[in-house]
Protein backbone atom coordinates (compact mmCIF):
# COMPACT_ATOMS: atom_id res chain seq x y z
CA UNK A 1 0.00 0.00 0.00
CA UNK A 2 2.79 2.46 0.97
CA UNK A 3 4.72 1.79 -2.26
CA UNK A 4 1.60 2.39 -4.34
CA UNK A 5 0.90 5.67 -2.59
CA UNK A 6 4.54 6.71 -3.04
CA UNK A 7 4.37 6.02 -6.77
CA UNK A 8 1.26 8.17 -7.06
CA UNK A 9 2.62 11.10 -5.05
CA UNK A 10 6.34 11.07 -5.80
CA UNK A 11 7.08 10.88 -2.08
CA UNK A 12 8.46 8.04 -0.01
CA UNK A 13 5.60 6.75 2.13
CA UNK A 14 5.77 4.56 5.22
CA UNK A 15 3.19 3.47 7.80
CA UNK A 16 4.09 3.21 11.49
CA UNK A 17 2.22 1.79 14.47
CA UNK A 18 2.65 2.81 18.06
CA UNK A 19 2.62 -0.28 20.34
CA UNK A 20 2.61 1.64 23.61
CA UNK A 21 6.38 1.92 23.84
CA UNK A 22 7.76 2.71 20.39
CA UNK A 23 6.84 3.02 16.72
CA UNK A 24 7.01 -0.14 14.63
CA UNK A 25 7.01 -0.28 10.82
CA UNK A 26 3.89 -1.72 9.22
CA UNK A 27 4.03 -3.74 6.03
CA UNK A 28 6.80 -5.26 3.92
CA UNK A 29 8.53 -2.02 2.77
CA UNK A 30 12.34 -1.87 3.24
CA UNK A 31 13.42 -1.23 6.81
CA UNK A 32 14.83 2.33 7.01
CA UNK A 33 17.28 1.23 9.72
CA UNK A 34 15.85 3.57 12.35
CA UNK A 35 12.77 4.17 14.44
CA UNK A 36 11.38 7.69 14.47
CA UNK A 37 10.90 9.34 17.84
CA UNK A 38 7.36 9.30 19.24
CA UNK A 39 5.67 12.43 17.89
CA UNK A 40 3.45 14.69 19.93
CA UNK A 41 1.51 15.72 16.88
CA UNK A 42 1.78 16.15 13.09
CA UNK A 43 5.00 17.66 11.81
CA UNK A 44 8.64 17.09 11.10
CA UNK A 45 10.63 14.78 13.36
CA UNK A 46 14.40 14.21 13.20
CA UNK A 47 15.86 10.85 12.15
CA UNK A 48 19.46 9.66 11.54
CA UNK A 49 18.92 10.23 7.80
CA UNK A 50 17.18 13.55 8.10
CA UNK A 51 13.81 14.91 9.07
CA UNK A 52 10.59 13.17 8.00
CA UNK A 53 6.99 14.32 8.20
CA UNK A 54 4.65 12.27 10.47
CA UNK A 55 0.88 12.60 10.43
CA UNK A 56 -1.65 10.67 12.58
CA UNK A 57 -4.26 8.56 10.80
CA UNK A 58 -7.73 9.81 11.82
CA UNK A 59 -10.03 7.52 13.86
CA UNK A 60 -7.08 5.44 15.03
CA UNK A 61 -5.06 5.66 18.19
CA UNK A 62 -1.80 4.17 17.04
CA UNK A 63 -1.16 4.57 13.28
CA UNK A 64 1.10 7.30 11.80
CA UNK A 65 1.82 8.17 8.16
CA UNK A 66 5.44 9.09 7.22
CA UNK A 67 6.23 11.17 4.13
CA UNK A 68 9.77 11.92 2.98
CA UNK A 69 11.48 13.26 -0.12
CA UNK A 70 9.18 16.26 -0.60
CA UNK A 71 9.11 19.72 0.99
CA UNK A 72 7.37 20.11 4.34
CA UNK A 73 4.42 22.02 2.88
CA UNK A 74 3.94 19.44 0.18
CA UNK A 75 4.29 16.68 2.76
CA UNK A 76 1.59 18.34 4.90
CA UNK A 77 -0.80 18.58 1.93
CA UNK A 78 -0.16 14.99 0.86
CA UNK A 79 -0.55 13.73 4.43
CA UNK A 80 -3.94 15.38 4.75
CA UNK A 81 -5.05 13.84 1.45
CA UNK A 82 -3.62 10.38 2.03
CA UNK A 83 -4.58 9.95 5.70
CA UNK A 84 -8.25 9.59 4.81
CA UNK A 85 -7.48 6.91 2.22
CA UNK A 86 -5.16 5.05 4.58
CA UNK A 87 -7.68 5.35 7.42
CA UNK A 88 -10.42 3.87 5.23
CA UNK A 89 -8.14 1.02 4.19
CA UNK A 90 -7.21 0.31 7.81
CA UNK A 91 -10.88 0.37 8.84
CA UNK A 92 -11.71 -2.08 6.06
CA UNK A 93 -8.86 -4.31 7.16
CA UNK A 94 -10.08 -4.23 10.75
CA UNK A 95 -13.61 -5.03 9.64
CA UNK A 96 -12.37 -7.90 7.51
CA UNK A 97 -10.30 -9.21 10.39
CA UNK A 98 -13.32 -8.95 12.66
CA UNK A 99 -15.48 -10.85 10.19
CA UNK A 100 -12.81 -13.54 9.83
CA UNK A 101 -12.54 -13.81 13.60
CA UNK A 102 -16.31 -13.99 13.94
CA UNK A 103 -16.57 -16.64 11.22
CA UNK A 104 -13.78 -18.60 12.85
CA UNK A 105 -15.66 -18.48 16.14
CA UNK A 106 -18.91 -19.52 14.47
CA UNK A 107 -17.10 -22.39 12.75
CA UNK A 108 -15.68 -23.54 16.07
CA UNK A 109 -19.14 -23.37 17.61
CA UNK A 110 -20.76 -25.30 14.76
CA UNK A 111 -17.96 -27.83 14.85
CA UNK A 112 -18.40 -28.25 18.61
CA UNK A 113 -22.17 -28.67 18.38
CA UNK A 114 -21.80 -31.18 15.55
CA UNK A 115 -19.16 -33.13 17.47
CA UNK A 116 -21.34 -33.28 20.57
CA UNK A 117 -24.34 -34.30 18.49
CA UNK A 118 -22.27 -37.16 17.06
CA UNK A 119 -21.13 -38.18 20.54
CA UNK A 120 -24.64 -38.16 21.98
CA UNK A 121 -26.03 -39.95 18.93
CA UNK A 122 -23.93 -43.03 19.61
CA UNK A 123 -25.02 -43.65 23.18
CA UNK A 124 -28.15 -43.56 25.37
CA UNK A 125 -26.14 -43.09 28.57
CA UNK A 126 -24.84 -39.61 29.36
CA UNK A 127 -22.17 -41.07 31.65
CA UNK A 128 -20.46 -42.56 28.61
CA UNK A 129 -20.44 -39.32 26.58
CA UNK A 130 -19.98 -36.78 29.38
CA UNK A 131 -16.14 -36.94 29.71
CA UNK A 132 -15.67 -36.21 26.01
CA UNK A 133 -18.30 -33.44 26.06
CA UNK A 134 -16.63 -31.77 29.05
CA UNK A 135 -13.24 -31.78 27.30
CA UNK A 136 -14.65 -30.45 24.02
CA UNK A 137 -16.53 -27.59 25.69
CA UNK A 138 -13.59 -26.66 27.93
CA UNK A 139 -11.24 -26.51 24.92
CA UNK A 140 -13.52 -24.26 22.87
CA UNK A 141 -14.28 -21.72 25.62
CA UNK A 142 -10.80 -21.90 27.15
CA UNK A 143 -11.56 -23.29 30.61
CA UNK A 144 -9.02 -25.25 32.64
CA UNK A 145 -11.70 -26.90 34.74
CA UNK A 146 -15.20 -28.05 33.84
CA UNK A 147 -17.85 -30.45 35.10
CA UNK A 148 -21.31 -31.79 34.27
CA UNK A 149 -23.75 -32.40 37.12
CA UNK A 150 -27.00 -34.34 36.68
CA UNK A 151 -30.02 -34.31 38.98
CA UNK A 152 -30.78 -37.62 40.70
CA UNK A 153 -34.54 -37.66 41.35
CA UNK A 154 -34.32 -40.53 43.81
CA UNK A 155 -31.99 -38.63 46.18
CA UNK A 156 -32.65 -34.97 45.35
CA UNK A 157 -28.93 -34.46 44.66
CA UNK A 158 -26.86 -32.99 41.86
CA UNK A 159 -24.13 -35.54 41.21
CA UNK A 160 -21.05 -35.15 39.02
CA UNK A 161 -20.93 -37.44 35.99
CA UNK A 162 -17.79 -36.00 34.36
CA UNK A 163 -15.04 -33.47 35.09
CA UNK A 164 -12.03 -31.81 33.46
CA UNK A 165 -9.13 -30.51 35.56
CA UNK A 166 -10.08 -32.53 38.64
CA UNK A 167 -11.58 -35.92 39.52
CA UNK A 168 -15.36 -36.25 39.35
CA UNK A 169 -15.20 -39.08 41.90
CA UNK A 170 -13.75 -36.70 44.46
CA UNK A 171 -16.62 -34.21 44.14
CA UNK A 172 -19.41 -34.56 46.67
CA UNK A 173 -23.03 -34.46 45.45
CA UNK A 174 -24.88 -31.22 46.09
CA UNK A 175 -28.35 -30.81 47.56
CA UNK A 176 -30.48 -28.71 45.22
CA UNK A 177 -31.54 -26.51 48.15
CA UNK A 178 -27.94 -25.83 49.21
CA UNK A 179 -27.84 -22.04 49.69
CA UNK A 180 -24.04 -21.86 49.33
CA UNK A 181 -23.80 -23.75 46.02
CA UNK A 182 -23.73 -21.87 42.71
CA UNK A 183 -24.71 -25.04 40.83
CA UNK A 184 -27.70 -25.62 43.13
CA UNK A 185 -28.86 -22.04 42.60
CA UNK A 186 -28.47 -22.35 38.82
CA UNK A 187 -30.54 -25.55 38.95
CA UNK A 188 -33.27 -24.06 41.14
CA UNK A 189 -33.60 -20.80 39.22
CA UNK A 190 -32.97 -22.32 35.77
CA UNK A 191 -30.74 -19.38 34.78
CA UNK A 192 -27.10 -18.81 33.85
CA UNK A 193 -24.71 -17.32 36.43
CA UNK A 194 -21.41 -15.71 35.38
CA UNK A 195 -18.68 -14.43 37.70
CA UNK A 196 -16.16 -11.83 36.52
CA UNK A 197 -13.06 -11.63 38.76
CA UNK A 198 -12.26 -8.20 37.31
CA UNK A 199 -15.33 -6.77 39.00
CA UNK A 200 -14.19 -5.44 42.42
CA UNK A 201 -17.73 -5.67 43.77
CA UNK A 202 -18.41 -9.20 42.58
CA UNK A 203 -19.45 -11.70 45.24
CA UNK A 204 -20.18 -15.39 45.16
CA UNK A 205 -23.69 -15.59 43.64
CA UNK A 206 -24.36 -18.85 45.45
CA UNK A 207 -23.65 -17.44 48.90
CA UNK A 208 -25.39 -15.02 51.23
CA UNK A 209 -21.99 -13.67 52.29
CA UNK A 210 -21.86 -9.98 51.24
CA UNK A 211 -18.03 -9.94 51.17
CA UNK A 212 -16.35 -9.83 47.74
CA UNK A 213 -15.63 -13.20 46.20
CA UNK A 214 -11.94 -13.58 45.28
CA UNK A 215 -12.26 -16.73 43.23
CA UNK A 216 -11.60 -17.30 39.57
CA UNK A 217 -13.92 -16.63 36.65
CA UNK A 218 -16.71 -19.17 36.35
CA UNK A 219 -19.73 -19.88 34.17
CA UNK A 220 -22.62 -22.09 35.32
CA UNK A 221 -25.43 -22.94 32.93
CA UNK A 222 -28.60 -25.00 33.57
CA UNK A 223 -29.25 -28.11 31.49
CA UNK A 224 -32.93 -27.93 30.60
CA UNK A 225 -35.16 -29.87 28.27
CA UNK A 226 -37.49 -28.52 25.62
CA UNK A 227 -40.51 -26.34 25.99
CA UNK A 228 -41.28 -27.67 29.46
CA UNK A 229 -38.05 -26.14 30.73
CA UNK A 230 -37.54 -29.07 33.07
CA UNK A 231 -34.06 -28.72 34.57
CA UNK A 232 -32.02 -31.93 34.65
CA UNK A 233 -28.51 -30.74 35.49
CA UNK A 234 -25.81 -28.04 35.34
CA UNK A 235 -22.62 -27.37 33.32
CA UNK A 236 -19.86 -25.62 35.27
CA UNK A 237 -16.73 -23.99 33.78
CA UNK A 238 -14.03 -22.13 35.70
CA UNK A 239 -10.42 -20.93 35.63
CA UNK A 240 -10.28 -19.23 32.24
CA UNK A 241 -7.03 -19.91 30.38
CA UNK A 242 -6.53 -16.25 29.47
CA UNK A 243 -7.35 -15.12 32.97
CA UNK A 244 -10.30 -12.98 31.94
CA UNK A 245 -14.04 -13.52 32.34
CA UNK A 246 -16.34 -15.68 30.24
CA UNK A 247 -18.17 -13.77 27.53
CA UNK A 248 -21.78 -13.62 26.45
CA UNK A 249 -20.73 -15.62 23.38
CA UNK A 250 -19.32 -18.32 25.66
CA UNK A 251 -22.57 -18.44 27.59
CA UNK A 252 -24.60 -18.69 24.38
CA UNK A 253 -22.46 -21.54 23.07
CA UNK A 254 -22.51 -23.52 26.31
CA UNK A 255 -26.28 -22.98 26.54
CA UNK A 256 -26.64 -24.59 23.11
CA UNK A 257 -24.54 -27.52 24.32
CA UNK A 258 -26.67 -27.73 27.47
CA UNK A 259 -29.81 -27.93 25.33
CA UNK A 260 -28.28 -30.86 23.43
CA UNK A 261 -27.42 -32.61 26.66
CA UNK A 262 -30.90 -31.94 28.04
CA UNK A 263 -32.46 -33.48 24.94
CA UNK A 264 -30.12 -36.47 25.20
CA UNK A 265 -30.98 -37.00 28.87
CA UNK A 266 -34.70 -36.79 28.13
CA UNK A 267 -34.37 -39.15 25.16
CA UNK A 268 -32.41 -41.59 27.31
CA UNK A 269 -35.11 -41.36 29.97
CA UNK A 270 -37.81 -42.03 27.38
CA UNK A 271 -35.83 -44.95 25.97
CA UNK A 272 -35.38 -46.44 29.43
CA UNK A 273 -39.05 -45.89 30.21
CA UNK A 274 -40.02 -47.58 26.94
CA UNK A 275 -37.66 -50.49 27.62
CA UNK A 276 -39.08 -50.80 31.11
CA UNK A 277 -42.62 -50.70 29.70
CA UNK A 278 -41.77 -53.38 27.13
CA UNK A 279 -40.13 -55.54 29.78
CA UNK A 280 -43.14 -55.12 32.05
CA UNK A 281 -45.48 -55.96 29.17
CA UNK A 282 -43.53 -59.15 28.46
CA UNK A 283 -43.63 -60.06 32.14
CA UNK A 284 -47.37 -59.37 32.28
CA UNK A 285 -47.97 -61.54 29.23
CA UNK A 286 -45.91 -64.31 30.80
CA UNK A 287 -47.79 -63.96 34.09
CA UNK A 288 -51.10 -64.06 32.20
CA UNK A 289 -50.12 -67.26 30.40
CA UNK A 290 -48.83 -68.88 33.58
CA UNK A 291 -51.97 -67.99 35.53
CA UNK A 292 -54.28 -69.43 32.87
CA UNK A 293 -52.16 -72.58 32.81
CA UNK A 294 -52.90 -73.03 36.52
CA UNK A 295 -56.56 -73.50 35.65
CA UNK A 296 -57.50 -77.10 34.84
CA UNK A 297 -58.40 -78.16 31.31
CA UNK A 298 -61.93 -79.55 30.74
CA UNK A 299 -60.40 -82.79 29.52
CA UNK A 300 -59.48 -83.62 33.13
CA UNK A 301 -63.07 -84.81 33.69
CA UNK A 302 -63.55 -86.54 30.36
CA UNK A 303 -65.81 -89.53 30.84
CA UNK A 304 -67.18 -88.30 34.16
CA UNK A 305 -68.60 -84.87 33.29
CA UNK A 306 -69.01 -82.24 30.60
CA UNK A 307 -67.49 -78.93 31.69
CA UNK A 308 -66.53 -75.64 30.06
CA UNK A 309 -65.11 -72.47 31.56
CA UNK A 310 -63.74 -69.10 30.47
CA UNK A 311 -61.70 -66.84 32.76
CA UNK A 312 -60.81 -63.31 31.57
CA UNK A 313 -58.84 -61.09 33.96
CA UNK A 314 -59.46 -57.36 33.52
CA UNK A 315 -55.71 -56.85 33.86
CA UNK A 316 -53.06 -59.23 32.64
CA UNK A 317 -53.61 -61.26 35.79
CA UNK A 318 -56.51 -61.38 38.19
CA UNK A 319 -58.13 -62.97 41.24
CA UNK A 320 -60.78 -65.23 39.65
CA UNK A 321 -60.18 -68.99 39.58
CA UNK A 322 -61.91 -72.34 39.18
CA UNK A 323 -60.98 -75.97 39.63
CA UNK A 324 -62.55 -79.43 39.36
CA UNK A 325 -61.35 -82.75 40.69
CA UNK A 326 -62.22 -86.43 40.38
CA UNK A 327 -63.11 -87.74 43.85
CA UNK A 328 -63.74 -91.40 42.99
CA UNK A 329 -66.92 -93.43 42.50
CA UNK A 330 -68.06 -91.02 39.79
CA UNK A 331 -68.09 -88.04 42.14
CA UNK A 332 -66.67 -84.67 40.98
CA UNK A 333 -65.59 -81.72 43.11
CA UNK A 334 -65.94 -78.24 41.54
CA UNK A 335 -64.82 -74.91 42.95
CA UNK A 336 -65.08 -71.30 41.76
CA UNK A 337 -63.77 -68.29 43.65
CA UNK A 338 -63.22 -64.56 43.43
CA UNK A 339 -60.50 -62.72 45.37
CA UNK A 340 -61.72 -59.27 46.39
CA UNK A 341 -59.34 -57.42 44.08
CA UNK A 342 -57.51 -57.85 40.80
CA UNK A 343 -54.01 -57.41 39.50
CA UNK A 344 -50.81 -58.96 40.82
CA UNK A 345 -51.71 -59.05 44.50
CA UNK A 346 -54.99 -60.83 43.81
CA UNK A 347 -53.24 -63.20 41.40
CA UNK A 348 -50.72 -64.23 44.05
CA UNK A 349 -53.47 -64.90 46.59
CA UNK A 350 -55.42 -66.77 43.91
CA UNK A 351 -52.43 -69.04 43.17
CA UNK A 352 -52.04 -69.78 46.88
CA UNK A 353 -55.76 -70.55 47.24
CA UNK A 354 -55.75 -72.90 44.26
CA UNK A 355 -52.76 -74.78 45.62
CA UNK A 356 -54.34 -75.19 49.04
CA UNK A 357 -57.75 -76.02 47.56
CA UNK A 358 -56.30 -78.84 45.49
CA UNK A 359 -54.75 -80.39 48.59
CA UNK A 360 -57.85 -80.11 50.77
CA UNK A 361 -60.39 -81.13 48.10
CA UNK A 362 -58.35 -84.19 47.22
CA UNK A 363 -58.56 -85.40 50.81
CA UNK A 364 -62.20 -86.32 50.27
CA UNK A 365 -63.55 -84.11 53.02
CA UNK A 366 -67.03 -82.57 52.98
CA UNK A 367 -67.42 -79.15 51.29
CA UNK A 368 -67.65 -77.27 54.59
CA UNK A 369 -64.54 -79.02 55.88
CA UNK A 370 -62.68 -78.18 52.67
CA UNK A 371 -63.51 -74.47 52.95
CA UNK A 372 -62.62 -74.45 56.65
CA UNK A 373 -59.24 -76.01 55.89
CA UNK A 374 -58.77 -73.62 52.98
CA UNK A 375 -59.43 -70.64 55.26
CA UNK A 376 -56.91 -71.89 57.79
CA UNK A 377 -54.27 -72.17 55.02
CA UNK A 378 -54.72 -68.68 53.61
CA UNK A 379 -56.07 -66.71 56.58
CA UNK A 380 -52.79 -64.89 57.30
CA UNK A 381 -52.35 -63.85 53.65
CA UNK A 382 -55.93 -62.58 53.42
CA UNK A 383 -55.43 -60.56 56.62
CA UNK A 384 -52.08 -59.08 55.58
CA UNK A 385 -53.39 -58.04 52.15
CA UNK A 386 -56.77 -56.91 53.55
CA UNK A 387 -58.52 -59.12 50.99
CA UNK A 388 -61.31 -61.64 51.31
CA UNK A 389 -62.46 -64.55 49.17
CA UNK A 390 -65.92 -65.47 47.96
CA UNK A 391 -65.85 -69.15 47.00
CA UNK A 392 -68.25 -71.95 46.11
CA UNK A 393 -67.28 -75.60 46.49
CA UNK A 394 -69.62 -78.43 45.57
CA UNK A 395 -69.42 -82.19 45.24
CA UNK A 396 -71.62 -83.73 42.53
CA UNK A 397 -72.57 -87.34 43.17
CA UNK A 398 -74.52 -88.72 40.14
CA UNK A 399 -75.07 -92.16 41.70
CA UNK A 400 -76.49 -90.60 44.83
CA UNK A 401 -78.33 -88.00 42.67
CA UNK A 402 -77.30 -85.11 44.91
CA UNK A 403 -75.18 -81.97 45.04
CA UNK A 404 -73.55 -81.18 48.38
CA UNK A 405 -71.98 -77.74 48.63
CA UNK A 406 -70.64 -74.97 50.84
CA UNK A 407 -70.97 -71.40 49.63
CA UNK A 408 -68.80 -68.76 51.32
CA UNK A 409 -70.37 -65.50 50.21
CA UNK A 410 -70.55 -66.31 46.48
CA UNK A 411 -73.85 -64.96 45.10
CA UNK A 412 -73.68 -66.35 41.57
CA UNK A 413 -74.26 -70.09 41.90
CA UNK A 414 -77.22 -71.77 40.22
CA UNK A 415 -78.70 -75.15 39.35
CA UNK A 416 -80.39 -74.92 35.96
CA UNK A 417 -82.77 -77.89 35.48
CA UNK A 418 -83.84 -79.28 32.14
CA UNK A 419 -87.34 -77.92 32.81
CA UNK A 420 -88.33 -75.03 35.01
CA UNK A 421 -86.61 -71.99 36.48
CA UNK A 422 -83.01 -71.73 37.65
CA UNK A 423 -82.45 -72.40 41.36
CA UNK A 424 -80.07 -70.15 43.26
CA UNK A 425 -77.71 -71.96 45.63
CA UNK A 426 -77.71 -69.68 48.66
CA UNK A 427 -74.66 -68.86 50.73
CA UNK A 428 -73.89 -70.99 53.76
CA UNK A 429 -71.14 -68.75 55.16
CA UNK A 430 -69.64 -65.27 54.84
CA UNK A 431 -66.70 -64.78 52.48
CA UNK A 432 -63.46 -66.31 53.73
CA UNK A 433 -61.40 -63.76 55.57
CA UNK A 434 -64.44 -61.98 57.05
CA UNK A 435 -65.33 -64.59 59.66
CA UNK A 436 -64.02 -67.70 61.35
CA UNK A 437 -64.04 -71.27 60.02
CA UNK A 438 -66.65 -72.31 62.58
CA UNK A 439 -69.34 -70.35 60.72
CA UNK A 440 -69.07 -72.44 57.51
CA UNK A 441 -72.07 -74.71 56.88
CA UNK A 442 -72.97 -77.08 54.04
CA UNK A 443 -76.17 -77.73 52.12
CA UNK A 444 -77.49 -80.54 49.94
CA UNK A 445 -79.96 -80.52 47.02
CA UNK A 446 -81.28 -83.16 44.60
CA UNK A 447 -79.51 -83.58 41.26
CA UNK A 448 -80.74 -85.04 37.97
CA UNK A 449 -77.71 -86.59 36.22
CA UNK A 450 -77.31 -85.81 32.54
CA UNK A 451 -79.91 -83.02 32.66
CA UNK A 452 -79.18 -80.49 35.38
CA UNK A 453 -76.53 -77.81 34.84
CA UNK A 454 -74.29 -76.32 37.53
CA UNK A 455 -73.61 -72.69 36.55
CA UNK A 456 -71.10 -70.56 38.45
CA UNK A 457 -69.77 -67.09 37.62
CA UNK A 458 -68.04 -64.13 39.24
CA UNK A 459 -69.62 -60.70 39.72
CA UNK A 460 -67.47 -59.00 37.06
CA UNK A 461 -69.67 -60.67 34.45
CA UNK A 462 -72.93 -59.11 35.62
CA UNK A 463 -72.06 -56.29 38.03
CA UNK A 464 -73.68 -53.25 36.46
CA UNK A 465 -72.01 -51.03 39.05
CA UNK A 466 -68.69 -52.12 37.53
CA UNK A 467 -69.63 -51.02 34.06
CA UNK A 468 -71.47 -54.08 32.83
CA UNK A 469 -74.80 -53.76 31.02
CA UNK A 470 -75.16 -57.54 31.15
CA UNK A 471 -77.48 -58.23 34.08
CA UNK A 472 -77.94 -61.45 36.02
CA UNK A 473 -81.47 -61.75 34.63
CA UNK A 474 -80.15 -61.54 31.08
CA UNK A 475 -77.47 -64.13 31.83
CA UNK A 476 -80.01 -66.54 33.38
CA UNK A 477 -82.29 -66.09 30.38
CA UNK A 478 -79.41 -67.00 28.10
CA UNK A 479 -78.67 -70.11 30.20
CA UNK A 480 -82.31 -71.21 30.12
CA UNK A 481 -82.57 -70.64 26.38
CA UNK A 482 -79.46 -72.73 25.73
CA UNK A 483 -79.65 -75.37 28.51
CA UNK A 484 -80.06 -78.17 26.03
CA UNK A 485 -76.72 -77.34 24.38
CA UNK A 486 -73.22 -78.43 25.41
CA UNK A 487 -71.51 -76.55 28.25
CA UNK A 488 -68.89 -75.32 25.78
CA UNK A 489 -71.53 -73.83 23.44
CA UNK A 490 -73.33 -72.26 26.39
CA UNK A 491 -70.22 -70.59 27.81
CA UNK A 492 -69.16 -69.21 24.43
CA UNK A 493 -72.64 -67.84 23.70
CA UNK A 494 -72.91 -66.14 27.09
CA UNK A 495 -69.53 -64.43 26.71
CA UNK A 496 -70.46 -63.28 23.21
CA UNK A 497 -73.53 -61.52 24.59
CA UNK A 498 -71.60 -60.16 27.56
CA UNK A 499 -68.91 -58.72 25.28
CA UNK A 500 -71.58 -56.97 23.22
CA UNK A 501 -73.07 -55.39 26.34
CA UNK A 502 -69.85 -54.48 28.16
CA UNK A 503 -67.38 -52.38 26.18
CA UNK A 504 -64.78 -51.83 28.91
CA UNK A 505 -64.98 -54.35 31.77
CA UNK A 506 -63.53 -53.15 35.08
CA UNK A 507 -63.38 -56.48 36.91
CA UNK A 508 -62.32 -60.06 36.24
CA UNK A 509 -64.98 -62.20 34.51
CA UNK A 510 -65.35 -65.98 34.86
CA UNK A 511 -68.11 -68.44 33.92
CA UNK A 512 -68.20 -72.21 34.52
CA UNK A 513 -70.94 -74.58 33.31
CA UNK A 514 -70.97 -78.31 34.19
CA UNK A 515 -73.28 -81.22 33.35
CA UNK A 516 -72.75 -84.65 34.99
Amino acid sequence: MADALGALTGARVRLWRYDGRTLRKVGAAPDPGFTPPIPRGPGLVPTPTGSVYLYPIPDTKSFWLELDGVPEQRARELAIQLSGVVGALLAAERETAGVVEELTGVYKEIDLLYAISEILGHTTRLEEAAPTIVSEVADVVGARRASIMVFDESTGLLRNVAARGFSAEGLEPVLIDDSSSVAARVFREKRTIVFDPADPLAQNPGSQDPRPYKGQAFLSIPICYGASGRCVGVINLTDRLLGDSFTASDAKLVSAVANQIGAAIENARLVQRDLKRQRLQRELELAHDLQLKLLPAPGVLQGDAQVAAICRPVDSVGGDFYSFTRLGHGRVGVMLGDVSSHGFAAALVMALVMSAAGIHAGAGSTPDEVLAALLESVEDELASTEMFLSVFYGVLDPSGRRLTYANAGHPHAFRVPAVGSPERLPTTAPPLGLSGAGNIQRNQIPWVPGQDLLCLWTDGLVDQASGSAFSEERLLAELVARRGESPDAIVRAVFTEADKATEHPVDDRTLLVMRI
